[in-house]
């Protein structure tokens, strides 16, 4: 633990690539190490990072990008007294983290060894790749495996997995043979090691994708139903103040765009194809809870301010709502929580989940409530921009999990 606290890691020097080249001799013995050629262009591109300590490379890692979609991973040296110390581990984590991505695409990080290198296919296996493929390359023409870095998360069979002894390489690719069997581990049998082959099941992500457009169709029509029978109440009643019934009509107006947007993407995915299928989720998941779920909710503890004459309640119902309302934006299953948030964003929460409170206290006391009404409208609004223009995509939690789980 004291060793790691010494290491720093960073870009290569182009005057270090001499004590570069010299630690991947060493490291990969008699067999071909990456030209020095090959280590300045790598190094030019800055795709080779060291390790450091107490002023000396301890270990190195190199990658090329030929493209925005892809990376291979070239080499990976330590030197023999900072082995098993995770520095290989913290170079490759670094170089991954630093592959450039192409607009929309998650690139492919991969990196190919011999069958019989296991130290390396150890290494890479613990590193979170698995071996996907088996070929003949090189001079030798030797077999070597494919492994790729897993970026999502994917579960597996556990009635389908087997073990294949590394000394029987034939074996080893008619497992490998189906597009859906990968290399998840080495292990050691009592006659030597094998690799573990599992087979993973593949989704049906048009299929997904439909179920997922169809519950946002459901859940925005149901909850137009509620909405519009609330607005429909408030046109017939002279208790409701004139700034709910604006709110509903604005909320009544944005679930309808959601409505129509989920729409949309059932149409992407049924005649379009544009690949927009996410771009248009997240417009229909913001536009519904901004514009429809947290309006309703919100105004619910104004209008019984309205018909109540009882003053504690309706405040203490203003404020299990607030509450409520904050616990949910906190929460992993709101729409804030797939975005990244700042200190604007902070803010525009805050003034959301205290909105019950101040509505209610308005229309309590007999003040006007209008300035209530504004501040809503502006906050919302304020937060439906802030995550369609000034934030990415939404953000799943598979980074959270394993490269890979069995499904229970």
């Amino acid at each position: 633990m004291a060793f790691m606290t010494m290491v720093s890691t960073r870009p290569a020097d182009p005057a270090e690539l001499t004590e570069v080249r010299s630690l991947l001799e060493t490291w990969y013995g008699a067999g071909p190490a990456p030209s020095r050629e090959a280590l300045e262009h790598l190094s030019h591109h800055g795709l080779v990072r060291v390790a450091e300590a107490d002023g000396a490379v301890v270990g190195c890692a190199a990658a090329e990008s030929p493209s925005p979609g892809h990376m291979r991973l070239c080499a990976v040296a330590v030197a023999s007294g900072a082995r098993r110390r995770g520095v290989g581990a913290r170079l490759v984590r670094e170089i991954v983290e630093e592959v450039p991505e192409a607009p929309g695409e998650r690139p492919t990080i991969s990196a190919v060894v011999g069958t019989g290198d296991l130290d390396s296919a150890r290494f890479l296996l613990a590193c979170g790749f698995v071996g996907t493929r088996v070929f003949k390359a090189g001079r030798d023409g030797g077999l070597r495996i494919q492994y790729q870095h897993k970026l999502r998360v994917d579960y597996v069979d556990p009635d389908a997995r087997h073990l294949v002894p590394t000394e029987l390489p034939e074996q080893l690719v008619e497992s490998l043979a189906p597009d859906d069997h990968a290399v998840t581990g080495l292990v050691a049998l009592a006659e030597g090691p094998a690799f573990e082959i599992t087979r993973f099941e593949r989704d049906d992500p048009a299929s997904l994708q439909s179920g997922e457009a169809a519950a946002g169709i459901a859940f925005s029509g149901s909850l137009l139903a509620a909405i519009t029978f609330l607005l429909g109440i408030s046109f017939t009643s002279d208790r409701f103040p004139d700034d709910v019934r604006l709110v509903l009509i604005g909320s009544t107006f944005s679930t309808m765009l959601s409505l129509i947007v989920y729409a949309s993407a059932s149409g992407e995915l049924a005649r379009i194809r544009a690949n927009s299928f996410g771009r248009i989720m997240k417009w229909g998941n913001v536009l519904s809870e901004f514009g429809g779920v947290l309006p309703f909710l919100i105004t619910l503890p104004v209008i019984y301010a309205g018909v109540s004459h009882n003053r504690w309640i309706t405040m203490l119902l203003a404020l299990v709502a607030g509450a409520a309302i904050a616990g949910y934006e906190w929460s992993e299953f709101s729409i804030a929580h797939r975005f990244r948030n700042t200190g604007i964003g902070f803010v525009l929460m805050v003034l959301t989940a205290v909105s019950p409170l101040y509505g209610a206290a308005a229309v309590t006391t007999g003040t006007v409530s209008w300035p209530w009404a504004l501040l809503l409208i502006v906050t919302l609004t304020a937060r439906t921009w802030l995550y369609l223009a000034r934030r990415g995509p939404e953000a799943g939690i598979a980074k959270h999990r394993m490269q890979w789980q069995i499904r229970e």
